[in-house]
This record gives structure tokens, C-alpha cells and sequence, in this order.
């Protein structure tokens, strides 16, 4: 029977964690590409396929009764002599870290540990014991305080740590409903591999019936960069399905503005649009915005208005056809 390879962790959030990823760099931590940075709560397991809706079920309740986590981070500390591994101490609510970790070792993740939890951030694993040392004491200074939200659940595919999965605190699953039709939603950053495959079959009956025989809707992303003396002055980004490329942002540098840089962009998201049989060019942005009137210039032109639709202010959406 096919078994996965998982893991259950808090992510370390936002700016901490590039700063984090700094010091893993300058530590050298050779499974920095590998594995965000992390505080581990079940440790890798093989868990039977069938068993995956059990471990979903399991990461949502036991993010269902817990608070947002504060936790403070640093200073470095190593496990020698027993592991030559550095590492950044954590503090802060471990009654809710050690509550949120029992809720998980249950089931599939129902397993004897020979060491003691000792919440932590990997820097470096393995060194030679005085090169830990050395780091520990250039390091020792770093503190941070993160508040995390959600616990996530990864998986080791071709030797890296993925998320697959997510349960927000407090909010990750409530029933509404009622009589013989209660109804468990659960929240997540994104869907979870047994709703994305719901989705999937759903998307596959949908499509061709609405559109035709043969007909499936995906969205193909696309994402251009433009460098000017190996600095990036520009991006563009967005998807294209049935026939339509969507720009989801168009981005120039303030003081390379009114050199082309946006222009060229626009092109070349057009060039790309007609390699994948798109027959129209989309965007949405702020009514009356310099960008608004930059779409206008070229040819574009305003299909759908949104009042208020985002901060209060009003929105357009640009059409060109190819």
C-alpha cells in the first residue's frame, strides 16, 4: 500500500524567517533549500494513503482548540554531545506549544519518542562540534518574537519538505447547520490534497459541460521579469485559460518609469498570449489610477466597473482583444 511521508511543524512567519534563513546560510545549514524554517512538532512519519483523511481530521482539531501561539525565539543553543545540531531556543506559551503537540500524537501520529520535546528552530545539522560552538557564540545575540497562526503538515517529495496542508487556530473547523445536515468547515491557507482532489473531479465533469467536450479550465501562470544592469526594474504575472490572459500585476520601478520598461512588459505578456491561443488580454486595477491610464494609451479599454471594491475605492477592469 502507497505510504507518505510527513511531518507536522510550525512555520516560522514572514521577516523572521528570512532573517532566520540568513543565519542558516551563514551557518551553512546544508538543508536550507530543503525545508523552511521550522519548529517540529511530529516528526517524519510514514502514514498509509488511506490514512491522510484521519491525519486532516487530526490537524484540525487539534488547531481547533488552541489560540494564536506568541513565541519568543534565541538565543543559540546546541544538543552536543548528543546531536551536533544548532539551534534558536523557543519561549514564550509552551503551555499552548506542548497542548498543541499532544493534540497531534494521536493516530497515524501516535508515536514513542526516546527524547525529550525540546521545542527549537534548526540552524545547522550536522557540524563538526567546534564549528557549532563557534556559531553558537557569534550568533548568541539573535532574539525574535514570532506569533504564529496555523500549524502546517509537510510532506517529503523527491527529498524536500513541502506543505500540503494547513489548520488555522481557533478557526480551523466549525459545524453549521442543523437537523439531519450539519456541515464541518474548516479553514486553511489553501486547500488540503483530499479537497483538491474533490475540486479536481468536480472541475472535470463541470468544465465540459459548461464549455464543451474536452473543454478544462486551467489556470496556466505566467511571470515575467525585466533586468536593466542585472537589477530588476519590472515584473508582470497573471494566468491564462479558455482563451483569456489575465495580468495580475504589472510592476515598473518608480525611477525607471517612463522608459518603456512597462510597455515592453505588456508585449511580451501579449506575445506569450498568443502562443497559448488567447484571443483576449485582461486586467483589473484602480479606476482613474496612472495604471488605469496606461492601459488606456494602448488600446484597452473598460468592460466592468466595481465600486468600492477593494480599501474603499473603485475599481476597473480592462479588456484588449487580440
Amino acid at each position: 500500500m502507497a505510504r507518505r511521508h510527513l511531518a507536522v511543524a510550525l512555520l516560522i512567519p514572514g521577516r523572521t524567517a528570512t532573517e532566520i534563513d540568513a543565519l542558516r546560510r551563514a551557518t551553512g545549514d546544508p538543508d536550507i533549500a530543503r525545508i523552511p524554517s521550522h519548529i517540529t512538532l511530529v516528526p517524519p512519519v510514514n502514514v498509509r494513503e488511506a490514512d491522510l483523511d484521519g491525519v486532516l481530521a487530526t490537524l484540525r482539531a487539534a488547531a481547533a482548540h488552541i489560540g494564536p501561539l506568541t513565541l519568543d525565539l534565541g538565543p543559540t543553543a546546541t544538543f552536543l554531545p548528543t546531536s551536533p545540531t544548532l539551534y534558536l531556543r523557543v519561549d514564550g506559551d509552551l503551555a499552548g506549544l506542548v497542548g498543541l503537540r499532544e493534540g497531534l500524537l494521536v493516530g497515524p501520529f501516535d508515536r514513542t519518542s526516546p527524547h525529550e520535546f525540546v521545542p527549537h528552530v534548526t540552524l545547522r545539522n550536522p557540524a563538526a562540534p567546534e564549528a557549532l560552538e563557534g556559531a553558537r557564540d557569534a550568533l548568541d545575540a539573535y532574539r525574535a518574537t514570532v506569533t504564529v497562526d496555523r500549524v502546517t503538515l509537510l510532506e517529503d517529495t523527491d527529498r524536500v519538505w513541502r506543505p500540503i496542508a494547513d489548520a488555522v487556530f481557533g478557526r480551523s473547523q466549525h459545524q453549521i447547520g442543523r437537523g439531519s445536515l450539519p456541515l464541518d468547515v474548516s479553514e486553511s491557507s489553501e486547500l488540503d490534497p483530499a479537497a483538491t482532489e474533490f475540486a479536481a473531479q468536480e472541475w472535470q465533469v463541470h468544465d465540459p459541460e459548461t464549455y464543451g467536450p474536452a473543454t478544462r479550465w486551467e489556470r496556466d501562470p505566467f511571470a515575467f521579469s525585466a533586468r536593466r544592469d542585472g537589477r530588476v526594474v519590472g515584473v508582470a504575472t497573471g494566468w491564462t485559460g479558455l482563451g483569456v490572459a489575465f495580468l495580475s500585476e504589472l510592476l515598473v520601478a518608480a525611477a525607471a518609469r517612463g522608459e518603456g520598461v512597462g510597455s515592453h512588459l505588456l508585449a511580451t505578456v501579449g506575445d506569450l498570449a498568443r502562443r497559448r491561443s488567447c484571443s483576449t488580454l485582461a486586467v483589473r486595477t484602480e479606476a482613474g489610477s496612472r495604471a488605469a491610464g496606461f492601459y488606456l494609451a494602448r488600446g484597452w479599454s473598460i468592460e466592468a466597473t466595481f465600486p468600492q471594491w477593494l480599501a474603499g475605492r473603485d475599481f476597473v477592469q480592462l479588456r484588449r482583444d487580440l
